[in-house]
């Protein structure tokens, strides 16, 4: 098996959590029915088409939360594009500030595949809603290693800013979520296995989800250290100059 990686961070960021009537929530990081979605997108995959869908659905699924980031609230207004007539005030909640690594296990051959569309996508690619752009590339590539591996091995995402605050850590603990494999014990269960993207029968199904803490480095801990140690004032006795002279 391979694992395709995928860096998602952006100014603000939206994974579907409930959107009942006026009020969209999101969830504390990346869902996979969103993630599928934007992959669904980089191939060009019309939303009635459910077979190329499940294959994409197939894949094993896991994200790391390497910069949390923070929930903020946004209120909305909207016109009706005909009458102009004002439609309900919708409150939307984004995460700001976040990075995510999100992670999916499979086919090789797929993975190039989706590799390829997503550095040259068909539809806009976007961080849960159209109006979540990435701010970086999104793809950081393929590894020939298994899904926990490559999430436990990959360096840390997070902004430069966000690592030198951690910078007396030598390494982080990042939170992991990930489906379990076939002899795992099955964990939490969340409602975004993607069925049917199609507007007229949108339908999702459980999938277990397992939450892991791993360590990474911080790549500005030794660089901290070398500028502390720089800085440290060298011992000095002034009674040492006089022993000198008596010898």
């Amino acid at each position: 098996m391979s694992v395709l990686l995928l860096r998602l961070a952006g100014p603000l960021q939206a994974w579907g959590a409930s959107a009942r009537f006026v009020r969209r929530t999101t969830e504390s990081a990346p869902t996979k029915s969103g993630v599928i979605g934007m992959l669904a997108a980089a191939r060009g995959l019309d939303r009635d088409d459910d077979t190329r869908l499940a294959q994409l659905a197939a894949l094993r699924f896991g994200v790391r939360l390497d910069q949390p980031g923070t929930r903020i609230r946004d209120f909305q207004t909207a016109h009706h594009a005909v009458t102009g007539k004002s439609m309900p005030l919708s409150e939307r909640f984004y995460l700001a500030d976040a990075v995510f690594v999100a992670a999916l296990e499979g086919d090789p051959v797929l993975l190039d595949d989706l590799y390829s569309a997503l550095r040259a996508p068909v539809y806009p690619l976007f961080l849960g809603r159209r109006s979540c752009p990435p701010a970086l590339p999104v793809e950081l590539g393929i590894r020939d290693t298994g899904l926990h591996e490559a999430l436990s091995d990959e360096p840390w995402h997070a902004s430069s800013w966000y690592q030198k605050a951690r910078r007396r850590d030598d390494a982080v603990s990042l939170t992991v979520l990930r489906e379990p494999q076939a002899d795992e014990q099955h964990g939490d269960t969340l409602r975004d296995q993607p069925l049917s993207f199609a507007a007229a029968h949108r339908r999702h199904a459980l999938r277990s989800v397992i939450t892991a803490t791993i360590q990474v480095p911080n790549p500005y801990a030794a660089a901290h250290r070398g500028r502390a140690a720089a800085r440290c004032v060298p011992r000095h006795d002034p009674f040492d100059a006089v022993e000198e002279e008596t010898h």
